[in-house]
């Protein structure tokens, strides 16, 4: 089975090492030619991930037709931001194939979650969603990773299967789309302020409090926005917070760290070398919860203190006061 990864970053990388495993055929676009030739020449990105070799077989395009021809799945592995270019010009070379989307994130203009964006574009029922504890780094090593897959449809769930489940990658299915994109992109927002708890040397009950806190939170806005409750337990839920908000290796969680330990020249430079998705959800989230007259005052607490309202030090009085 042809799949087609459109992205080239750690995690599309990742995955796209994954689907090799499983003696797949995988093709991967770039838009920027510095990259794809790159990876070509090298079959590495040591900035993304050091000490990793891409197998020769996985092959690098930034001819999106090309990369889509015949692939039975394809695999949206790009930052949200791009979903909507991405979208657009996949909706010229798509035929009756199978979306799998594995960024996270809501987009800023529209609020619409990356599924929405998605079908903008094109108009199909074979989409999915897949989400949970996975840095990319780890998911290299082949040691035992769990994420969930959220669609309506059954094929697209068994084709993500055959795509990626082996003997240490596991695949836990449902159908809340809903649910678990919000689990996704979420989390990224709480990893931030975990990051700054971090960063005002709070101690390991306090940020315990912070994520079962988060998790009432992060069920009340599923139910919002119209998703199961029940998926803040799965792997795109629990799992996934648990993960982003313990850990450095969170961009998220790091650029918390430093939000509240550094100046604003190493803030600036931190925003200018990584993808942080909290950073871009976070005005998405909050202004789609206005949108519902939703209140979650965890969530405008921490849109403040990123936009300088307020200190990060009040974190730790609103967890007393909180609800």
């Amino acid at each position: 089975m042809k799949v087609a990864i459109l992205g080239t970053g750690a995690y599309g990388l990742a995955l796209g090492y994954t689907i090799y495993n499983n003696d797949q055929e995988v093709h991967m676009w770039t838009k920027f030619e510095q990259e794809r030739d790159l990876l070509i020449n090298t079959r590495k990105n040591e900035k993304l991930l050091p000490n990793f070799t891409i197998p020769e077989e996985i092959k690098f395009s930034c001819n999106m037709e090309e990369v889509v021809k015949d692939a039975k799945l394809i695999v949206l592995a790009v930052p949200a931001p791009f979903i909507d270019d991405i979208s657009k010009e996949l909706s010229k070379y798509i035929k009756d194939q199978h979306i799998l989307i594995a960024s996270k994130g809501i987009e800023n203009d529209t609020c619409l979650f990356l599924n929405n964006v998605v079908e903008n574009y094109i108009k199909t029922d074979n989409i999915g969603v897949i989400s949970g504890p996975s840095f990319a780094v780890d998911i290299i090593e082949k040691m035992p990773i769990g994420l969930s897959i959220a669609s309506k449809n059954k094929e697209t769930i068994s084709l993500a299967k055959k795509a990626l489940s082996n003997t240490y990658f596991k695949l836990r299915e449902n159908d809340d789309i809903i649910g678990t994109e919000v689990c996704g992109a979420i989390k990224n927002v709480i990893a931030i302020a975990s990051g700054m708890l971090s960063g005002l040397n709070a101690n390991e009950s306090t940020k315990a409090m912070f994520i079962t806190e988060s998790l009432h939170d992060i069920k009340e806005i599923i139910d919002v926005l119209g998703g199961d409750k029940k998926t803040i337990l799965s792997f795109a839920g629990f799992g996934d917070l648990l993960l982003t908000c313990t850990t450095k290796k969170s961009r998220n969680f790091s650029f918390g760290y430093t939000l509240v330990t550094e100046e604003k020249e190493q803030i600036d430079e931190y925003i200018k070398n990584h993808t942080i998705e909290g950073l871009y959800t976070v005005k998405s989230i909050h202004q789609l919860l206005k949108n519902k007259n939703a209140d979650i005052p965890m969530i405008s607490l921490i849109y403040d203190i990123i936009l300088g309202k307020k200190e990060a030090k009040e974190l730790l009085t609103f967890l007393v006061e909180k609800d």
